[in-house]
């Protein structure tokens, strides 16, 4: 472990200056123990399953497998494994499968869209205008004043009348 290229490389990265004493090296050794008690366990675990591996295929445990011979063009390609023989085909197929799987697909569908059509109903579109059930008796009246004077306002001539056009037009 480098202690200057690690101070160099955290300057770099974060902008932070460590010095050799700082504790975080007594971590970053640590961290270095830990990481190579992990590789030598794996490392054994790897070469416990590769014997394994060769006790199946039936090569010789202490010989060196050929693709790992570099260079060596006299090493035989190892033998290819074995393939498990498939079991004949019947005449007759099994559907249950298949038949248990659609239910199941198609029960799942059904309840999903009960759950949303149960509790995920719609807000109401709440109304643009509020409409009175029953006018009361002023605006009723209000309405057939304005009625008779929208008739008599038709009657009158047509001076007065855009003169009482231009008045309803103000504010």
């Amino acid at each position: 472990m480098d202690q200057q290229k690690l101070r160099t490389l955290v300057f770099e990265k974060t902008g932070v200056k460590i010095d050799i004493d700082d504790p975080i090296f007594a971590l970053v050794a640590l961290n270095e123990a830990v990481l190579a008690e992990a590789v030598e366990r794996h490392v054994a675990l790897l070469d416990q399953a590769s014997a394994r591996l060769a006790d199946q295929a039936g090569l010789p445990q202490d010989a060196p497998p050929a693709w790992r011979a570099e260079g060596d063009s006299t090493s035989a390609p190892p033998a290819p494994l074995p393939k498990p023989a498939l079991a004949a085909p019947s005449g007759k197929q099994d559907w249950h499968q298949p038949a248990t799987a659609a239910g199941a697909a198609l029960l799942g569908a059904v309840l999903v869209l009960l759950g949303q059509a149960l509790w995920f109903k719609p807000a109401p579109i709440p109304p643009s205008t509020v409409i009175a059930k029953e006018l009361t008796p002023e605006q009723a009246q209000a309405i057939r004043n304005g009625e008779k004077l929208g008739a008599i306002v038709q009657k009158l001539d047509a001076k007065t009348r855009n003169a009482i056009q231009a008045e309803m037009q103000k504010p």
